[in-house]
C-alpha cells in the first residue's frame, strides 16, 4: 500500500521468480515502478529481502520475502495555477492534451510559472506525487499538437516502457525550406553542438536518431511533410530536417535567414515574414492503454498559423501555374 508520506508494499516470491535477480524479481512483482526507482530502492536500503539489505544482481529464492518501505521520490514544488488547457482524452490513468505553440512544458529559468506542468497540477493534482509530474515526453515551447501525459505510477512506467520500447507511435507535420519529390529516412545521431551548447547539431559521437517523412504537399519553394520518430532526440525533427539541408520554416536556431520564392506574394512575404516558431505540429498519438492494453490513437488538427501559412503557399503556387499556362 502507499500511504501519504510512505510507500509499504511486501511480496513473497512465487516459484516463478526463484533464483532470479532480485531487481529482476522486483521488477516482475512491482510493474508500476520503474526498473531505475526499483535499482535506486534496494541500493539504498529501502527494498530488502527478508529484511536485509542486498544487491540488485544478488539471486532470490522461494518464498523469500520482499519488503518496501520508501520514502517517495522529491517531486515538483511548482505552483498550481488556473491554466485552460485543451484536453482530448483523460481517464484515471492518461491525460491526453493538445498544447498550444507558446507554452512551456516545464519550469525552468526564465519559465518559473506559467507552463504545463503548473496547469497540469491545477487540472490534475495527483501528478504531483510522479516523476516529473507526469511528463513521460515534451514537446519544444514553439511546436504544437498533442502529448500523452501519466496520471499514476502504472501509467508513467508503462508509457516509459512504450516510449523505450518504440512502440508508442508518433506523427509530426512540418513546412519545410526547399521542394521535395519524395519521402525519405534520416538515420543519424544527435548530440549537443560542439560551439553551441544551446543547440543540437547531427554529430558522430550523439545519440541514435531516426526520422522518417514523407511528402504531403509541394509548392514552389516549400514543402508539407509528415515526420514519423523511431526515437525522440532534443529537437531531432528540427535537426534531421536542417542536416538534409531542408529546415522548417520559421525556425529560430535552425532554419537561417527567410528566403522568399520567386514571384512572392505580398501574402506570402507576411505569412514567411511573420511565421517566428518553427512550422511543427505533433499530430497523432498512437499507444497501448497501460491499463486496458487498448491500443488508442488521437489525432489533433493543424493550427491556425499553419493552415494560414499552407493556404498562402497554395495560392502563390497555383497564381504561378496559371501565369505559366
Amino acid at each position: 500500500m502507499t500511504s501519504d508520506n510512505r510507500i509499504t508494499e511486501s511480496y513473497v516470491i512465487p516459484p516463478e521468480l526463484s533464483d532470479r535477480r532480485l531487481d529482476q524479481a522486483a521488477a516482475a512483482l512491482m510493474p508500476e515502478h520503474s526498473r531505475s526507482r526499483l535499482q535506486s530502492w534496494i541500493k539504498s536500503g529501502e527494498l530488502t529481502v527478508n529484511g536485509t539489505s542486498c544487491k540488485p544482481r544478488d539471486k532470490v529464492m522461494l518464498n523469500d520475502r520482499l519488503e518496501l518501505d520508501a520514502e517517495p521520490e522529491a517531486q515538483v514544488t511548482w505552483q498550481a495555477e488556473s491554466i485552460e488547457l485543451d484536453v482530448v482524452y483523460e481517464d484515471e490513468h492518461l491525460l491526453v492534451i493538445n498544447k498550444p505553440a507558446g507554452l512551456v512544458v516545464h519550469p525552468a529559468a526564465g519559465h518559473a510559472d506559467g507552463t504545463l506542468v503548473n496547469a497540469l497540477l491545477h487540472h490534475a493534482p495527483e501528478v504531483d506525487k510522479l516523476p516529473r509530474a507526469g511528463i513521460v515526453h515534451r514537446l519544444d515551447k514553439d511546436t504544437s499538437g498533442i502529448m500523452v501525459v501519466a496520471r499514476s505510477l502504472i501509467a508513467h512506467t508503462s508509457l516509459v516502457d512504450q516510449l523505450q520500447t518504440r512502440t508508442m507511435g508518433r506523427e509530426y507535420e512540418a513546412v519545410i525550406v526547399g521542394t521535395l519529390t519524395g519521402g525519405g529516412t534520416v538515420d543519424a545521431p544527435i548530440g549537443r553542438h560542439p560551439r553551441d551548447r544551446k543547440k543540437m547539431a547531427v554529430v558522430a559521437t550523439g545519440k541514435p536518431a531516426v526520422t522518417h517523412y514523407r511528402l504531403i504537399e509541394r509548392f514552389v519553394a516549400h514543402t508539407h511533410v509528415r515526420c514519423q520518430l523511431e526515437s525522440g532526440r532534443t529537437h531531432q525533427i528540427r535537426v534531421h530536417m536542417s542536416h538534409i539541408k531542408h529546415p522548417l520554416v520559421g525556425d529560430p536556431a535552425y532554419s537561417g535567414r527567410i528566403r522568399l520564392p520567386k514571384g512572392t506574394t505580398e501574402e506570402l512575404r507576411d505569412r514567411l515574414g511573420g511565421f517566428h516558431r518553427q512550422a511543427l505540429h505533433a499530430r497523432k498519438l498512437t499507444l497501448e492503454h497501460p491499463a486496458t492494453g487498448e491500443l488508442m490513437s488521437w489525432e489533433t488538427p493543424l493550427p491556425e498559423d499553419i493552415v494560414a501559412l499552407l493556404a498562402a503557399l497554395r495560392v502563390h503556387r497555383d497564381e504561378l501555374e496559371q501565369r505559366d499556362f
